[in-house]
Formats: C-alpha cells, structure tokens, sequence
C-alpha cells in the first residue's frame, strides 16, 4: 500500500507503515456559466486527505460527457490544459483509496455506464457490504457477460451500481437509482450525473458525510465542508441518510428512498481521525470534538509531566485539549517535513537502521530532560508508536507517556476504511499494560469509549463504534461473502469479458475516457 500523503502523516513515521486508510472523497457540482472542472479540483482539493490513490473528474455540457482520471493526487492528476478540456455545466469528482478492489487505474472514479438516455459517471465514498448480492443481481437482469467498465477490468462496488443504473430502456436514470438504491446495503455517498442532470445520495444510516451548498449560480454537493469553503458555497445543511436528490434546470428535488425510522449510524472515527479538524459533522466541529477528547483523555488518564505533544498533525487538537484540562504546558515537540508526499523508494537495509525518517524529526532542545505527554489519535499495529517512542529517548526524553485520543481499535470496518487485519490490529492480542510495554512507553492511556462518545455531542445511539466495540449496526453477510478482493475472484458469476462500453456513441463522449492514458 501507498503511504499517505494528505498533511496530516502521523503514520508514515516509518516508510510505508501502514495506518487507518480514509474512505474516499467525492464532489458535484451544477453551476451554469462556472468553471466547473476547476472549482471540482479545488474541491477534490480540499478533499485529498479522504484518498491519495487516484482522482477523476467528469463533466457534461449538456450534450456528452468528458472524463479526465489517473493515479496520483489531485495536484498531479490535472494541469491547466487538462482542467481546461472539461467543459460544461455540470461536473462531479472523485479522490479514491481502494476499500474495494485494488488500487489500479481501472478502478479510478469517476466510472462510466450506458443509461437508456445517454451516460452516467459516478463517483462513490464508502463500502458496500452486499456486493456478491449485487453481483448475482446484475447477472440476473443482463445475463452473465460482464457490463460497463465491469468489462474493462473494473473490480469495485462502484461499478457494479453503474452497472445497475443502466436500467431499462422506458426508464429514466433517475427512476432506476430510485429502484437500485433501495438495494444497496452498507455505506455508501454517491455522487452521479447524466447529460443534465447532478444527483447524489446518502446511505439511510448516514455513515459517511455528505452536504450541500450554494453557490450565487449553483449548487455544490461534497463529502466535507471544507469543500464548500474552497470554491466559496454557502454551506445549506446535510444530505439527509436515505435522501436522493436531483439539481437540473428546473432547481432541486429531493426524494427519500428509505425511511427516517431507520436508525442513524455516523462514523465516529470521522471525529477522531478521517475528517478535517475544520469539517462539520452532524452540527458538531470536528476540531472542537477532538479538544474535548483530548480534556477527556487528561481527567480519564492524568500523569505528573512537564510538557504536552502532539503527533502531528491530527494528534495537535487532542493534545491541546489534554493541556488545557491538566494545566501541563502544550509545546511542539516534533517537528514534520511538510514537503514529502507519497514515496515508492524502499530505503536500503543501512537506511532503515540509520533510523530514516520521512516525516518527522524531534526537538531535541525542547525534549531533552523533559517528562513527556506524547497525544496520538489511535494505535492500529503499535509501530509507528514504538519508533517514536524510541525516537524521543534517544532526543533526551526523561520519560515518555502515551495517551490515544480514541478506544483500542479491534475490529475491522465494513463501512469505508481500511485498517489493518484483525490478527495485525495490537490491541487484539495484548492487554493495554501490555501494549505500553511494548511500545517502550512508560504508560499507555486510551480515552473510553464513552469519553470518545460524549466529546462528539450526538447520540450514542446514532454512531457506529464497530471497529471499538464490534458491534456492526449493518448487518454483515458470511465472511465468504465479503472482502475488499472479492469482485477479483474468479468465481464470481459475471461471465466472459464483453464490451459492455460500446452503446456509449463517440457523440455522447465518455468511450475515449476508458482507454488508459
């Protein structure tokens, strides 16, 4: 896997240690007489910490629909000749990390596929957990030979829902997403566009974000208000869970294709980590949440120190809050290379010893001698904990005490992130003492699951905790069933390559997009 590369790299102590890998970003926007291939870059922009593997984006001028995508980050993808290229009025755009089939270009978003009318493009944040189901439906309507981009190689979720939005063909596109999105299980934000038309769609437990914005001519939809910001919309409110909407000529329309009664389930770890410390979830700031973390994990876990650091950059609200509550001074202790993105160099065995360090390096005259309060978000293999433990020691640390602003992490998410494995995750086979041992540390402190619960303000009732607690509120199918490879596998029934491609004419655009760069 690919480092990350969005700013906040507290995991990439190490080269190539893996951390929690973020759910995708997606945006839409429709703005007649805008720029709207370049206010969906800055958008993707500000999105790029939700996926650092590819980015796309699609755009339609009402007649035929343009499609630009590659792998690398937004700043690499597009240049000005690219961005030029997109016109319309209508554009969508999608920064991925690969929670379903591998990380290649074939599986770049935005995907395409034939509608009755014209094309879809579509983009997805999230994971689905009924993906063999879906394959079997898919078989079921069209026979066994491969569809849309199914055919050229695409093994994602997302494809598969482009592939059922082909409908029939009495059917408008809008239409079939109201008979398919009832089908689909787990998490899921789409953003989607025709010729004419934008539409997105939350999933009914809202586990990822999703929200609106206006612009003077326009509408703007985006998995985080930062997005909004970027490109100057008003921020209006949340794409509700279960909501659909539609943006066209004649304004939005909203339907609702599963009932409010289902029980909401928001990620909390989009408060600890995922989202943007200036994102609002569910009315609640995400910087905000995450001080009040940082109070909680200094009452819940108090030590006699000198000094409060955090691991930049996503530990810094965290530790700010510690410092407040327990009145030890804050300071920076760790100091980050901002320039380095994501590297494919492996270091040489004499580097790895030399202790190489792609993205941080201690202040040794602001550490040494000094009992420290090291505030990380969340420890998944106790790697990169360990290195920076060490790290400090060697810099003159008289001590070192650890303190995680979220619950031990012991499960797997279904739902858009991708953690380590099960047996990986160092939380499942030690206890917390353990642990700290492990990690050299002279304590180890993790903030409680309801500590972490009351810092977001909502409902523990509406927040899934599964990768804390186990408890899954979408209900999962057999484990054979499941699996970020599963539509790489050979068994499953879609049948002989075709290209299912072809009924998208030269004129409509969108046939050249699938050939690779």
């Amino acid at each position: 896997m690919a480092p990350r590369a969005d700013g906040r790299l507290n995991h990439d102590l190490l080269p190539n240690e893996k951390g929690p890998q973020d759910a995708c970003g997606v945006f839409g926007v429709w703005a007649p007489g805008e720029e709207v291939a370049k206010l969906t870059y800055f958008g993707l922009y500000a999105l790029q910490h939700r996926g650092q593997e590819s980015a796309g984006i699609a755009t339609s001028n009402g007649t035929q629909l343009l499609v630009y995508k590659d792998m690398g980050l937004v700043s690499q993808v597009f240049d000005e000749t690219a961005l030029n290229a997109l016109q319309g009025h209508i554009a969508i755009g999608h920064a991925r990390y690969s929670t379903t089939g591998g990380s290649t270009w074939e599986n770049a978003q935005p995907t395409l596929g034939p509608t009755a009318a014209g094309t879809v493009a579509l983009g997805h944040n999230g994971n689905l957990t009924n993906t063999a189901e879906l394959v079997d439906l898919v078989a079921e309507r069209y026979g066994s030979q491969r569809r849309g981009e199914l055919a050229r190689g695409n093994t994602t979720d997302t494809a598969l829902i482009t592939a059922l939005l082909a409908g029939d063909p009495d059917r408008t596109l809008e239409a079939t997403a109201l008979e398919v999105l009832p089908r689909l299980r787990g998490a899921f934000c789409l953003v989607f566009m025709d010729e004419h038309t934008l539409y997105a769609a939350r999933d009914p437990q809202g586990v990822r974000p999703l929200v609106l914005g206006r612009l003077e001519r326009g509408w703007v939809v985006a998995s985080e208000t930062p997005a909004l910001d970027i490109v100057g919309a008003s921020f209006v409110r949340e794409i509700e869970p279960g909501e659909f909407i539609a943006i066209d000529a004649d304004g939005l329309r909203s339907t609702r294709f599963a009932p409010k009664s289902e029980p909401r389930a928001g990620c909390v770890f989009e408060y600890v980590y995922l989202a943007r410390p200036d994102t609002t979830i569910a009315g609640r700031s995400v910087h905000t949440a995450r001080v009040a973390m940082g109070r909680r994990l200094a009452i819940e876990h108090p030590v006699e120190a000198d000094l409060v650091i955090p691991v930049p950059e996503s530990g810094t609200p965290a530790a700010v809050g510690y410092a407040q509550e327990s009145g030890i001074p804050f300071g920076q202790g760790l100091t980050k290379n901002a320039y380095v993105g994501r590297t494919f160099i492996q270091p040489s065995q004499t580097l790895r010893q030399l202790g190489i360090r792609l993205k941080l390096n201690p202040l040794r005259e602001v550490i040494r001698g000094k009992r420290l309060v090291v505030v990380d978000d969340s420890i998944v293999r106790g790697n990169t904990q360990r290195a920076l433990v060490r790290m400090l020691r060697e810099a003159g640390a008289a001590e070192v005490h650890i303190r995680i602003s979220s619950p031990p992490v012991k499960w797997p998410c279904f739902y858009g992130i991708d953690f380590a494995s099960r047996a990986e995750l160092i939380a499942n086979g030690l206890a917390v003492d353990e642990i700290g041992a492990s990690l050299g540390a002279d304590s180890l402190g993790y903030i409680s699951e309801e500590g972490m619960v009351a810092a977001t303000e909502q409902p523990r009732s509406q927040l899934c905790t599964a990768c804390f607690s186990g408890v899954y509120p979408i209900e999962l199918p057999p484990a054979d069933r499941l699996g970020k490879h599963l539509l790489e596998q050979n068994e499953l029934p879609l049948g002989a390559p075709e290209d299912g491609l072809m009924s998208i004419l030269p004129g409509t655009g969108g046939a050249t997009a699938l050939e690779h760069p």
